[in-house]
């Protein structure tokens, strides 16, 4: 009976979501941790622009910009809409000597901006940067930072 159970049994069930893992172990700000886990998950797809993106933000809390910038890059040749990847590299792009490259992904971003809660913040920090970078006023006019999770 023994082998019929494991001849017909569900390996899904043993398998492991790296996915899943990584997005938990970023969470929980172990980012190495979440790293290794993105790049297991890219294994089981590769290419996958969801899991490129979540490798760029680690690259990017780690101090490896250059290498975030690249991943963003990536993606984008990949889902040239992908908003997550145009809202890295514009930031990436307004801290370096290049602030005026991140106009349009920017624009980019909000013109694929994501809804909810917690894309709103995002979504109001692009807009107040792109009006800074622009020379427009904007609604709020008190010094702004980045949201919590992005440079961390």
């Amino acid at each position: 009976m023994a082998f019929w159970k494991k001849l017909f049994r569900d390996d899904d069930l043993d398998r492991v979501d790296y996915y899943r893992e990584g997005e938990e172990l970023l969470a929980a700000g172990k980012v190495h941790e979440a790293l290794t886990s993105f790049r297991l998950a890219l294994k089981e797809t590769p290419g996958d622009p969801v899991v490129l993106q979540q490798i760029a933000v680690c690259y990017t809390r780690i101090g490896m910009v250059e290498e975030a910038a690249k991943t963003y890059r990536h993606v984008l040749q990949k889902a040239p809409s992908a908003a997550g990847a145009h809202y890295g590299l514009a930031f990436i792009l307004l801290r370096s000597e290049r602030p005026q490259e991140s106009i349009p992904h920017l624009e980019a971003f909000l013109a694929h901006a994501p809804t909810g809660t917690q894309a709103g913040e995002h979504v109001e920090h692009a807009r107040w940067t792109l009006a800074q970078l622009r020379g427009e006023a904007h609604e709020r006019t008190a010094e702004r930072t980045e949201p919590d999770d992005l440079f961390d």
